[in-house]
């Protein structure tokens, strides 16, 4: 069961109340990552976000392992969620690196770490990790552009 939490600028973020991600957080505004996950965050008692999923069918390519497009997802969610302190509004990715290294498979738990190496005034760069235990499978960096929200051309006919 999930629960809808209003927070001042993430309204679509969503709290498990049960299960094994009983108190992790989800956003439900991107219906990509919640029809692909579901992926969850959460913050650590040091501070240092952690996300997770666990692998299911619906994650394996023809190999029967996790598709490559699933890891780039899963971290892409991964970006936002260890940035979301300096990001602090909206953004979108402007760039993305990765390496494979290990394959998963069905009923794994993929979990993910990792930091902000910088962040400025429009851009926030961030690296990280995908393991399952101590394997590492997957490292990935990116960077976010933060944007504003883009008025439409009709309310601002209407303000004037």
């Amino acid at each position: 069961m999930q629960e809808n939490v209003t927070r001042p600028g993430r309204p679509d973020l969503v709290v498990a109340t049960e299960g094994e991600f009983k108190g992790w957080c989800t956003w439900s505004r991107d219906t990509f990552e919640s029809h692909n996950g579901p992926f969850w965050h959460r913050v650590d008692d040091d501070g240092s976000v952690r996300c997770a999923f666990r692998v299911e069918k619906k994650h394996l390519n023809g190999m029967k392992a996790v598709h490559g497009g699933c890891f780039m997802t899963f971290a892409d969610y991964c970006l936002f969620a260890i940035a979301r302190k300096e990001l602090q509004g909206r953004g979108v990715t402007v760039a993305f690196g990765a390496e494979f290294l290990d394959a998963a498979f069905e009923g794994e738990l993929i979990e993910a770490t990792g930091e902000v190496t910088r962040a400025g005034k429009s851009l926030i760069f961030v690296r990280g990790i995908l393991k399952s235990g101590a394997r590492p499978l997957f490292t990935f960096s990116g960077t976010i552009k933060r944007v504003k929200r883009r008025v439409p051309e009709t309310e601002v006919a209407e303000s004037h």
